[in-house]
């Protein structure tokens, strides 16, 4: 009667490390394919993301760098690497770069403690006709020496899908960079897609392999 009871006992127990065994490997199951699915809930997509790209970079280029309230920082427009100057006349969707890489850097600084320092603030509020503002580009309403220990800027480089953006931080005084960061930023930050696209003065369909394409001029 005892061995048929003692049996008994560890049938049961048997059964219930199966059924805990089995139950547990449901959790994993589920954790695991719920891990997999969150990438693709969470993906965010290029189109109106200027500033997810923006923060990613600034969140490397100020990786190693600890907020000094004594220093300042300008950060200056980001230009084409081969030029090193924009060109007013390039069109395509990422045009506009350079000068939202300021803006949105500009933003970033802040953000983090640091001190930024607007160089294109005039010295007075310039008022016209119908509207008035504050920033400007002619050196005759800004201040003649700007109190400035750091640059940020950096370099945009062209590709097929997008463009490379090299950040720097420069110590403005010997030139030592101190910082720098990189980004690939899409295409379709600004613009979804295009049918045309002007490159080093020809146009290109927007297709699989951009094929140069000329019109007769009628």
């Amino acid at each position: 009667m005892k061995n048929m009871l003692q049996s008994a006992v560890n049938f049961i127990l048997a059964i219930l490390c199966v059924l805990i065994v089995i139950t547990l490997s449901g959790c994993v199951n589920t954790s695991y394919k719920g891990a997999r699915q969150i990438p693709d809930q969470n993906l965010p997509q290029a189109l109106g993301n200027a500033e997810l790209y923006t923060h990613q970079l600034a969140n490397e280029l100020f990786a190693n760098t600890t907020a000094d309230r004594q220093y300042r920082y300008a950060v200056v427009g980001f230009v084409p690497v081969a030029s090193l100057e924009h060109n007013l006349s390039a069109q395509g969707p990422l045009m506009l770069l350079g000068h939202q890489l300021e803006q949105g850097l500009t933003t970033e600084v802040v953000r983090r403690g640091f001190i930024a320092q607007d160089y294109k603030v005039t010295n007075t509020i310039i008022m016209s006709a119908d509207s008035e503002r504050a920033l400007s580009r002619n050196v005759e309403h800004l201040r003649s020496v700007q109190n400035i220990d750091y640059y940020i800027t950096g370099t945009i480089t062209e590709q097929e899908k997008g463009a490379m953006v090299n950040a720097r931080i420069v110590n403005v005084r010997n030139k030592d960079v101190i910082a720098a960061a990189t980004k690939f930023f899409p295409a379709e930050l600004f613009w979804q897609s295009e049918q045309v696209t002007l490159r080093n003065g020809m146009l290109y369909r927007s297709v699989k392999t951009p094929t140069p394409y000329f019109t007769s001029g009628d």
